[in-house]
């Protein structure tokens, strides 16, 4: 429980949340982070903390930047992948994926303190994936697709990574060349790790993606033998050494180890660099091509069984910050991420939705059920509106047997008269009396509207008038 007593963060930086220190180096320490994005997203990463002192060299710094954006140009999975860089109050820090593993550095470490060696597939399966992260970083290409020319310039164990997963990993960019890159190097200033340098690039300093070979070379003896190839008091024992060129085989170092390996590894360690591997998936082709290679899953297992209570602490450790990390129980995290997204979504014009506070209900589905409702209501009393202005046309017949036009009005019935108003054919008069009406015989009648419009008079005065004989609009009256 003392692990959940400290999870609070060291320190925020822009999105991400810096814990206690994985591994530290002779540039920078790498911690446990946690990225907190919007709508609850999060992720474990690992964040490279330039030292403060280093921080205020401008060299260092630019040699720091020109890692980050070079890796970043690297998609492969034997490389540890770049996410993000964030300066902040002087300091810099590259943000990288988190990766649960151990380095090959640590476990050569353990293994020579009982006197124990690393199986030789397993070592071929470690190496050959870290060549093929070499070689990948070699063809690594521009925006423009230009080739960068990118050199490791550091390739040991402290830089391959063993994975939980099986996976070898290469790592650590910080002193690699390529063309274009912002730093140069100062003029006769070593980088590196010397022990894992190639000739050329001591004499010289001369690099190519061949120094890289060799160094890999160098890396593959060790973990065979389980010993330093090139091990001494002094720097200069070592540089001597490296120059003579005077290398034991491998399998006369240690008995058991296949023979193949030899000649692997002497092509490898070529004084000259047009005589080693031309690049470096052909050396790891021919280093799988000698006995084979353990599968990721038997690579993952004997991991587990040299470092599993490491691998146990170090998990137990990332559920701890995983627990803790939540955003309502950090509140320097909260403010600094709340700030972060104010002003990426102020850059970039999106907009960042964000939950009803508690005890409210969200009243946006009543919002857009009114709203469709209301809608439907208002097409209902346009449909209402268009109908009543536009009355069924009035229709026109002629009276058989008359001269003259009735208006039938279906919208408009006349009220009915007590007495019906009846039209003669003839020039006949009416009955006075009812009894009359109903003692005579009853001429022939037609009935006809209890409301008459005039007459027209002759076809002229219709058309002067304006309006045709047998219009739609004759006998609306004072309706309009």
């Amino acid at each position: 429980m003392a692990a959940e007593a400290s999870v609070e963060p060291v320190r925020v930086v822009g999105r991400y949340a810096l814990y206690d220190s994985i591994a530290a180096g002779g540039m920078a320490t790498v911690h446990y982070g946690r990225l907190r994005g919007p709508v609850g997203f999060a992720r474990t990463v690992a964040i490279k903390r330039l030292h403060p002192e280093l921080a205020r060299d401008p060299e260092f710094v630019s040699m720091f930047l020109d890692e980050a954006r070079l890796a970043a140009r690297i998609r492969h999975p034997n490389v540890v992948q770049t996410l993000d860089v964030v300066a902040e109050d002087g300091e810099l820090f590259v943000v990288m994926e988190y990766v649960q593993g151990e380095s090959l550095a640590r476990l050569l470490r353990d293994l020579s303190g009982h006197s124990e060696r690393i199986p030789h597939r397993i070592v071929a399966s470690i190496l050959s994936g870290a060549l093929m992260g070499l070689h990948a970083a070699h063809e690594a290409k521009d925006e423009q697709g230009a080739r960068l020319g990118l050199v490791h310039r550091d390739v040991s164990p402290h830089n391959i990574l063993v994975g939980a997963d099986g996976l070898s990993r290469v790592l650590d960019f910080g002193v690699a060349k390529a063309a274009g890159r912002v730093h140069t190097t100062r003029e006769g200033k070593v980088k590196g790790k010397l022990a894992y340098m190639a000739p050329e690039q001591i004499q010289s300093g001369q690099v190519t993606r061949e120094a890289d070979i060799y160094s890999a070379a160098v890396v593959l003896w060790e973990a065979l033998t389980g010993r330093r190839l090139f091990h001494a008091d002094n720097q200069t024992t070592v540089l001597a050494r490296i120059l003579a060129g005077n290398v034991a085989p491998p399998s006369g170092t240690v008995p058991g180890i296949p023979k193949g390996y030899d000649a692997v590894v002497a092509k490898g360690l070529a004084r000259v660099a047009g005589e080693r591997f031309q690049d470096a998936r052909e050396m790891a082709m021919a280093l799988e091509a000698v006995d084979g290679v353990e599968s990721a899953a038997q690579v993952s297992a004997w991991l587990e069984s040299m470092a599993g209570k490491v691998l146990e602490e170090r998990a137990e450790r990332i559920a701890c910050i995983e627990r803790g990390s939540d955003v309502s129980n950090v509140s320097e995290l909260q403010a600094a991420l709340a700030a972060t997204e104010g002003a990426s979504a102020s850059r970039s014009g999106v907009i960042t939705m964000k939950p009803p506070p508690a005890g409210t209900k969200n009243r946006k589905p009543l919002v857009a059920v009114a709203g469709l409702l209301g809608a439907l209501l208002l097409v209902g009393v346009a449909v209402l509106v268009i109908r009543n202005l536009r009355q069924p046309d009035v229709s026109v017949e002629s009276i058989p047997g008359g001269d003259h036009a009735a208006a039938s009005m279906p919208a408009a019935q006349p009220p009915e008269s007590p007495t019906p108003v009846t039209e003669p054919v003839a020039s006949a008069a009416l009955p006075a009396t009812p009894e009359a009406a109903s003692a005579a015989p009853a001429p022939p009648r037609k009935p006809v509207s209890a409301w008459r419009p005039p007459k027209p008079t002759t076809s002229t005065k219709s058309s002067k008038s304006g309006q045709k004989k047998g219009s739609p609009f004759d006998g609306l009256g004072g309706r309009l």
